[in-house]
């Protein structure tokens, strides 16, 4: 168990304007917090992303991961009426380039709607490129039925998007996404805030595996938790390998450019 790779899907670099467990403003903090904890790797985005704009954090997340083999980084999406982003043949470019594999979206915080009407086209290329689409739990609504009725729409409309929601609570919110898992095989859960007792080992034993990501959704919860809670849980090696690390790094070797 000891030799198992952890690769963090969930985690934030930048200085939050609030609530944060454990800020690491620098790349240098953050590995340090890692190797602290036993984390080999992990997916970044950056706190501006979110409390300021894509247009600003995704620039200071390139710049930050530059030259940083174990960090793979994620940006975020603007609706592309505004303009605010590059068009999308520059855009996927530019992620080319700055090694991103990963999309974020943050609806509300940013004041759009997440569906065909905004989009188009360019989630039709993220899905066919794809192209993770990380949405947040908390970026949705107050209300898990309004949260999880924006979800099935985007998937409906989209079915063959890989869709990653990400730290949906600690409730289980089994019955809103069950149905997904069933219906929808591009569709991914991060279990940062999978707390469950027994939830984990029930979801492999029905489901498998091959669509859970061990994340974390540091700095706003401790990294260790959600590790510790992979590396006790009663389920198979091969399948404790797959959640740590290895589903989320097949999903990022599928990205084309």
């Amino acid at each position: 168990m000891d030799n198992i790779r952890y690769f963090d899907c969930n985690v934030s670099i930048g200085r939050p304007a609030a609530g944060a467990f454990k800020p690491c403003p620098t790349v240098g903090e953050l590995l340090a917090e890692m190797d602290w904890v036993g984390v080999e790797r992990a997916l970044v985005h950056h706190a501006l992303m979110r409390e300021q704009s894509p247009a600003v954090g995704n620039f200071a997340l390139a710049e930050a991961i530059a030259g940083q083999p174990r960090l793979a980084g994620s940006w975020a999406i603007l609706p592309p009426q505004t303009g605010e982003l590059p068009p999308a043949p520059r855009f996927f470019a530019a992620m080319a380039e700055a090694n991103v594999r990963a999309l974020w979206a943050f609806p509300d915080p940013h004041r759009y709607v997440l569906d065909r009407l905004t989009f188009g086209t360019f989630l039709d290329e993220v899905s066919e490129r794809r192209v993770p689409l990380f949405l947040p739990r908390d970026g949705i609504g107050t209300r898990p039925g309004e949260t999880w009725g924006l979800v099935y729409r985007l998937l409906e409309q989209y079915p063959h998007l890989t869709l990653v929601m990400a730290h949906h609570g600690p409730w289980g919110e089994d019955r809103f996404f069950r149905p997904l898992l069933e219906h929808y095989e591009r569709f991914y859960l991060d279990i940062s805030r999978y707390e469950l007792d027994g939830g984990l080992c029930e979801l492999v034993a029905r489901y498998g595996a091959e669509r859970l990501l061990y994340g974390s959704h540091f700095p706003y919860h401790s990294m260790g938790g959600p590790r510790l809670m992979v590396a006790r849980a009663e389920i198979d090696e091969q399948a404790r390998r797959a959640i740590a690390g290895g589903n989320l790094e097949r999903l990022l070797e599928e990205v084309l450019w």
